[in-house]
């Protein structure tokens, strides 16, 4: 069994008060004592208070959505994971239903057309495959292109089940990686030959990541175990009593690691992060110490942990994720460092936006997310003032907020542990975003001395191109259907799976818009699933990105879909629009474009288009070239 310490019963005995009382704080108290616990004992011990609390019917103020079905399936035991993953995935906002497959069965259940896991059909496939399967076949001190062929023979092993079991069931699939042996032997020679089953471990974790089709998501293993400590992770007396794959500690690192990815599927992480500026990129106070006071870079330990902090921002910059500045500062005081102290890291060209001036952060935060377009959830706030993280969780509840504290030394790892710029996937349109919203900032301005308009728009010189969904475009199509929420029809949500079965099915008529203008790329900025019903073409999901709002994308994106909808022979199109808490912007869309009501039903209206008769709509947008076939 597994070995762990005992939580005392008393430790959730004011949980068990609450829930005889069935006080409302119950769930959110359980969620927050779930999320903040580090023991294997007492994670256990609030999942059973939950299924108590379940089963006495205790469900008020417990989020409850269509469950989750998730399949596990491995070379180990998977019960207590199983408990933990199913817990820990409740209390994170998403009930899930699971399947556990039988010990060390997991390549036939994979392979087998007949097997109980496709008779299940999940959402996600979780897939721990056997560390005792991962030993290098080759002599200790063989050739290193021998070892790395082995490693790769591992790795396309165990991709191509998860391609198999993708192609069955349209599933996502989690594949964990393998935790490297925490033994001395064979001592030195570990760093000298890929023949020993510690570099041949990571020889195969790392063929694993770099040829994962979109399909498979790689649960670090390997670096969960290096974080807590390899020797902390390894219980042998575990596997040989209860086949357990390590220790206690390491199954709860492993059970929210799991959740949070899938969670993640359907979830877009945070696309900004806002800044405090005097102690918070340096020491001091700007106003009161003037530039040469502030503390930042070589001299000092805490000026060399703010320059170390910019280093850190500088990379999520180089990610895609937006910076913005919102601080208690006159504007041009706030900007000396930026131009002119030579230790900054961080320069104004990096930041999307910048806001200092005596107004209430809240105030500024919500104008910044007017100017860039994006939702306030998409946004967090760091400070190393509690007042003003509280003030902001108060009048902007939506944007998270990160307090730095007053040690600079922590604010890396206080960033970096929140987690909250983890992106599945990484585009070449993330690379470009802060320039993408400094271009947007030129365009408004020349919109600003525009007389009217449609001359505004022809002077844009806009291309659009339209291509079929292909695998080099299913990273930002899957991001882009995730994080859209303004200009979308019906919001509906694709994995990168999902997006390569649309790409696949022949009912399907599926493309994206790039867009290009005088000013600089868009990149892609609209997604368009259709399917065919009889003489119908259908509109699944319609949406595009607010930057391109007003620019008459739409119009021709109409053009696309009737002219595709004509080439299949469809006599109409019918389009659906869905309400949500943040797609009013849509409502009337298919009524401007021509489309005729043709039935309303209880959160959901939808529009009919007859293609014979349809004129496409001229824009100031010149169609550069389209992968579809002319029509």
């Amino acid at each position: 069994m597994l070995r762990t310490v005992d939580a005392a019963p008393a430790a959730t005995e004011d949980l068990h008060v609450l829930l005889r009382n069935r006080d409302n704080r119950f769930w959110p108290e359980l969620r927050e004592r779930s999320r903040a616990a580090a023991g294997f004992d007492e994670l256990l011990l609030l999942s059973r208070l939950r299924k108590k609390a379940e089963t006495l019917g205790a469900l008020s103020g417990c989020e409850r959505q269509e469950p989750l079905r998730l399949a596990i399936v491995g070379g180990y035991s998977l019960y207590p994971l199983s408990e933990l993953i199913g817990h820990l995935s409740s209390v994170s906002g998403f009930a899930s239903e699971l399947f556990l497959g039988r010990f060390d069965n997991y390549v036939a259940e994979m392979a087998g057309s007949a097997s109980d896991l496709y008779g299940f059909r999940p959402d996600v496939v979780l897939v721990l495959p056997s560390a005792n399967r991962c030993r290098s076949p080759r002599p200790l001190m063989d050739s290193r292109e021998a070892s790395q062929g082995a490693a790769a023979e591992v790795s396309s092993h165990l991709l191509d089940l998860c391609r198999e079991t993708n192609a069955r069931t349209g599933a996502d699939i989690l594949l964990c990686n393998f935790p490297l042996p925490a033994l001395f032997d064979p001592g030195p020679l570990r760093t000298r030959t890929p023949g020993c089953d510690w570099s041949f471990r990571k020889l195969v974790n790392l063929e694993l990541g770099l040829n994962a089709p979109p399909c498979v998501h790689i649960c670090d293993l390997e670096f969960l175990a290096y974080r807590r400590g390899a020797a902390n992770c390894r219980d042998d007396r575990a596997w040989f009593e209860s086949k357990q794959i390590g220790s206690a500690e390491l199954l709860v690192d492993l059970a929210r690691e799991v959740v949070r990815l899938a969670g993640a599927l359907r979830k877009a992480c945070k696309k900004v992060l806002i800044l405090d500026l005097d102690n918070t990129l340096w020491g001091g106070v700007i106003g009161d110490d003037g530039i040469e006071g502030i503390e930042v870079g070589q001299g000092s330990p805490r000026g060399e942990a703010f320059r170390a902090f910019q280093a850190y921002l500088r990379s999520l910059s180089e990610r895609g994720v937006l910076l913005a500045v919102c601080s208690k500062n006159d504007l041009e005081k706030a900007k000396q460092p930026f131009e002119q102290h030579p230790e900054m890291i961080l320069r104004l060209d990096h930041f999307a936006d910048f806001k200092a001036n005596w107004r209430p952060k809240s105030d500024n935060i919500r104008e910044i997310a007017a100017e860039l377009g994006l939702g306030l959830d998409s946004f967090v706030f760091a400070d190393d003032n509690p007042a003003e993280i509280d003030i902001v969780r108060q009048f902007v509840p939506e944007v998270t907020g990160v307090l730095l504290g007053p040690d600079p030394a922590e604010f890396v790892r206080l960033l970096d542990e929140a987690r909250l710029f983890e992106s599945r996937t990484f585009t070449a349109e993330d690379l470009e975003r802060t320039s993408q919203y400094r271009q947007e900032a030129e365009r408004k301005a020349h919109k600003a001395s525009s007389t009217d308009m449609q001359g505004y728009l022809a002077s844009l010189e806009m291309t659009g191109t339209f291509r079929e969904f292909d695998g080099v475009d299913v990273p930002r199509i899957a991001q882009l259907i995730n994080k859209s929420n303004q200009f979308n029809l019906t919001a509906r949500r694709r994995t990168e799976s999902e997006v390569l079965l649309v790409a696949r099915d022949p009912a399907c008529e599926s493309f994206s818009l790039r867009l290009r203008d005088r000013f600089g790329d868009h990149g892609l900025i609209s997604v368009v699933i259709g399917r065919a019903d009889g003489e119908t073409l259908e509109i699944d999901t319609w949406l595009m990105s607010c930057r391109v709002l007003s620019r008459q994308v739409e119009a021709e994106v109409l053009n696309e879909i009737v002219r595709l909808a004509r080439r299949r022979g469809c006599s109409a199109v019918r389009g659906c629009y869905v309400p949500t808490a943040k797609n009013g912007m849509v409502r009337d869309l298919y009524p401007k474009l021509g489309f005729v009501p043709s039935r309303e039903n209880e959160g959901r209206s939808e529009y009919q288009l007859d293609t014979a008769s349809y004129i496409p709509i001229a824009t100031s947008i010149r169609i550069g070239r389209r992968t579809h076939d002319s029509g």
